[in-house]
């Protein structure tokens, strides 16, 4: 009798296959928008996704300055970065890092969904933000990805 061996096949990083995706984030709510791009820089919609091996795709966003936040988030949502010194804390409201680097909302917003650690850099690293409807990896030819509201 001839027996028969299921093993579950792990991606290997000479094996994955990555793909580069676009999305627009004009009128996108900026949270719904994170969870899907950071599932997509950690491979989670493939069906060869291993967790401790980076099998994500690269990923564009384009028109960043026309994020949407839910509610009265843009006045009262608060970010604080600290520099280690004395006096050193400062905070920002939404809408002023909107206005001064809205590449930094998105950017702060998905990291924050990634793993921390060596993976979670390397899953960063595939990731561009960008002001504006324009980006400089059209070589790649990347898909247009439309994610719903």
């Amino acid at each position: 009798m001839e027996t028969l061996s299921y093993r579950t096949q792990s991606a290997k990083n000479e094996t994955v296959v990555r793909n580069w995706w676009v999305v627009d984030a004009e009128g996108q709510t900026l949270g719904r928008m994170s969870t899907k791009i950071a599932t997509i820089l950690r491979g989670k919609h493939k069906a060869s996704y291993t967790p401790h091996i980076d099998c994500g795709d690269n990923v564009i966003i384009i028109n960043a300055e026309k994020i949407v936040l839910s509610g009265r988030k843009m006045e009262n949502k608060v970010y604080l970065t600290y520099s280690g010194y004395p006096g050193g804390q400062k905070s920002a409201t939404a809408a002023e890092i909107l206005a001064k680097r809205p590449e930094q909302l998105l950017e702060m917003a998905i990291k924050g969904m990634l793993p921390k650690g060596k993976l979670g850099r390397a899953l960063n690293k595939k990731l561009y933000v960008y002001k504006g409807g324009e980006h400089p990896h059209a070589a790649q030819k990347p898909q247009t990805l439309t994610l719903t509201k």
